[in-house]
C-alpha cells in the first residue's frame, strides 16, 4: 500500500518539505503565543496612537544651555549648591554643558530629522530676571525668542517649563514666580501654546529640603550633611507655596492671556509606581502611603483642594492647610498634568521603631525593597535607583485616571541612563534604551487603549547633559555628545525614533 501511495505522489521530496514546513509553522506559533508583550512590539508604530498624538524630547536650560554666567543671567541656587566642592561627580559644572545656548539650531535640525513633534524646554527664571524680580536682561529674552521662532520655523511645537530646579538665588526667601510667570506669557505666548509652572516640585521639596541632596540643600543635621533646615517641616512649606505660586500662575495666565492666545498649562509631576511587596493588608496600606505621599502630595490638592487623608493624619499639624480662598484658587488649576515616569520599586509596611526626629521620608513608614524573592524588579540602567519596570508606567496612567477623574495626561519624561564614560561606539549601539523605549511605549499604548486620557510622550533625554548631581557620569540622551568638542552623535535609540515616528 505504501508503494502504491508513493506513486501516486509526483514529488516525495515536495511532501517532506511541506511536512517540515507545516511542524515549523506550528513551532513559530506555540513561541509566539511564549513571548512577552515586550516582544512583540516590532511593529510598533505612530500608526498605533490616536491621530493627534504628539510625540517629542525634553530637556531642562540648566542642564544643557550652558552661558551660566553670561550674557546677562544671574546666578539660581543651583549654581551656588555645585561650586560646593564635593557635590558633583567629578567636580562637574554646568557652565557650558552642552552648550545649547550656541547649538539651539543644529539641535531643532535634529529633532525635526527624527520626525519628532515637540520640543519640552525650560526657560531659565535667572536668565530673564538675574535678580528673581525687577530689571530684565533683554538678551535672555531673545535667547528664547530665537530658539521658540526657529522651533516654529522647522514645525517643531514648544512646550514651555517655567521652573526645572532652578530658582534665582536672588529669591531664596521670596517668591515672585506668578509675575515671573506673567512675564513669560505676555512675551511668548503668542507662540507658546502649551506652558508648565513647575516641573517636578516633589523632587524640589523632597530632595531640598528632607535630605539636602539638592538646592538649596537643607535638612535636619540628623539626616546628613546639612549645616541648617528642619526636614519635619520645610519640604512641606515648600511643597505648599509651590502649590499656590502654580495656582497663581494658572490663575494669572487664565485671567489675562488664556482666552486670547488660547493656550493651555499644567503642571509637572514625578511618579515612582510602588508595588506592594506582598498581598498582605499591611503592605497594600504602605504602598498607597507611599502614592499619596509622592503624586497624592501635588494632584490631591489640585484635583480635590486638600492634601491626602494618610498625609493629614500622619504628618498633622506639620502640614500647611489652605484656606478657603486658596481651595479657590487651587483646585482645578491644570488644563493637563504632566507625569514623569522611569521607574517601579517594591514597598513594605516598615516595622522600624518611630524616629527620633521627623522627616517627610520617614513620614511614609515603608520600607523600599528592590527584588522578591532573589529576583530583582527589573534590570537596572547606570542609576542607582532606574530600574526598568514597563508594567510600572501602565499602573501609574490607570491610576491617575482612576483616583482623579481621568485628566489629560502627558508622559512628559522617560528615559534611561549609560554610564557617562561609555565609549563613542558603545555608546551609539544603545540596544538596551531601545528595548527600554518599546516596552514602555507599549504599555503606554496599552492605557491609551483602555481609556487614559494621555496626549503625548516625551523621552528623556534629547542630549546627554548635566545630569545635576551625577554630573557628566550618565547620559539619558538619544544622542550622544561629545563633552569635550560638543559634537553631536544620533545613537541607535534615536533612529528608532525616527523609523516609529515616519508618517505614512
Amino acid at each position: 500500500m505504501f508503494f502504491k501511495m508513493w506513486r501516486i505522489i509526483p514529488n516525495p521530496a515536495l511532501v517532506v518539505l511541506t511536512i517540515v514546513l507545516v511542524l515549523l509553522l506550528i513551532q513559530c506559533d506555540a513561541s509566539a503565543a511564549e513571548l512577552s508583550e515586550e516582544e512583540r512590539t516590532i511593529g510598533l508604530s505612530r500608526a498605533h496612537f490616536p491621530k493627534s498624538f504628539v510625540f517629542g524630547t525634553a530637556t531642562s536650560a540648566y542642564q544643557v544651555e550652558g552661558m551660566a554666567h553670561k550674557d546677562g543671567r544671574g546666578p539660581s541656587i543651583w549654581d551656588v549648591f555645585a561650586n560646593t566642592p564635593g557635590i558633583i561627580a567629578n567636580n562637574g559644572s554646568a557652565d557650558v554643558t552642552v552648550d545649547q545656548y550656541h547649538h539651539y539650531k543644529e539641535d531643532i535640525d535634529i529633532m525635526k530629522k527624527l520626525n519628532f513633534d515637540a520640543y519640552r524646554f525650560s526657560i531659565s527664571w535667572s536668565r530673564i530676571f538675574p535678580e528673581g524680580t525687577g530689571k530684565v536682561n533683554w538678551k535672555g529674552v531673545a535667547y528664547y525668542n530665537r530658539l521658540i521662532n526657529y522651533m516654529l520655523k522647522r514645525g517643531i511645537t514648544p512646550y514651555a517649563n517655567l521652573y526645572h530646579y532652578d530658582l534665582p538665588e536672588a529669591l531664596e526667601k521670596k517668591k515672585d514666580f506668578a509675575d515671573y510667570a506673567d512675564f513669560c506669557f505676555k512675551t511668548f505666548g503668542d507662540r507658546v501654546k502649551n506652558w508648565m509652572t513647575f516641573n517636578e516640585p516633589r523632587v524640589v521639596a523632597a530632595l531640598g529640603y528632607d535630605n539636602g541632596l539638592h538646592a538649596p540643600g537643607r535638612c535636619s543635621k540628623a539626616y546628613g550633611n546639612c549645616r541648617i533646615g528642619n526636614s519635619a517641616t520645610e519640604p512641606y512649606i515648600a511643597a505648599h507655596n509651590m502649590i499656590l505660586s502654580h495656582a497663581a500662575a494658572v490663575h494669572r495666565y487664565r485671567k489675562k492671556y488664556q482666552k486670547k492666545q488660547r493656550g493651555k498649562i499644567g503642571i509637572l509631576l514625578d511618579f515612582v509606581w510602588y508595588e506592594p511587596l506582598t498581598r498582605s493588608k499591611a503592605d497594600n496600606y504602605a504602598a498607597q502611603r507611599a502614592r499619596d505621599f509622592h503624586v497624592g502630595w501635588f494632584i490631591h490638592p489640585i484635583v480635590y483642594g486638600e492634601y491626602p487623608r494618610s498625609m493629614q493624619g500622619i504628618v498633622g499639624k506639620r502640614l500647611p492647610k489652605f484656606t478657603k480662598e486658596q481651595v479657590k484658587m487651587v483646585k482645578g488649576s491644570i488644563d493637563f498634568v504632566g507625569i514623569n515616569q522611569y521607574t517601579t520599586f517594591y514597598v513594605a509596611n516598615s516595622h522600624k521603631p518611630k524616629p527620633k526626629v521627623l522627616g517627610y521620608q520617614r513620614d511614609w513608614n515603608v520600607d523600599f525593597v528592590y527584588e522578591k524573592n532573589g529576583v530583582p524588579i527589573g534590570p537596572r540602567a547606570n542609576s542607582y535607583w532606574l530600574y526598568q519596570v514597563p508594567w510600572g508606567l501602565y499602573k501609574c496612567l490607570t491610576y491617575i485616571k482612576e483616583h482623579y477623574g481621568n485628566p489629560t495626561v502627558i508622559l512628559s519624561e522617560n528615559g534611561m541612563d549609560d554610564p557617562g564614560n561609555v565609549t563613542l561606539a558603545r555608546g551609539l549601539h544603545d540596544t538596551t534604551r531601545i528595548k527600554f523605549y518599546e516596552s514602555y511605549l507599549t504599555q503606554l499604548k496599552k492605557a491609551v487603549d483602555e481609556g487614559a486620557n494621555v496626549v503625548g510622550y516625551f523621552a528623556w533625554s534629547l542630549l546627554d547633559n548635566f545630569e545635576w548631581r551625577l554630573g557628566y557620569t550618565s547620559r539619558f540622551g538619544i544622542v550622544y555628545v561629545d563633552f569635550h568638542t560638543l559634537k553631536r552623535y544620533p545613537k541607535m535609540s534615536a533612529y528608532w525614533f525616527q523609523k516609529l515616528l515616519k508618517r505614512n
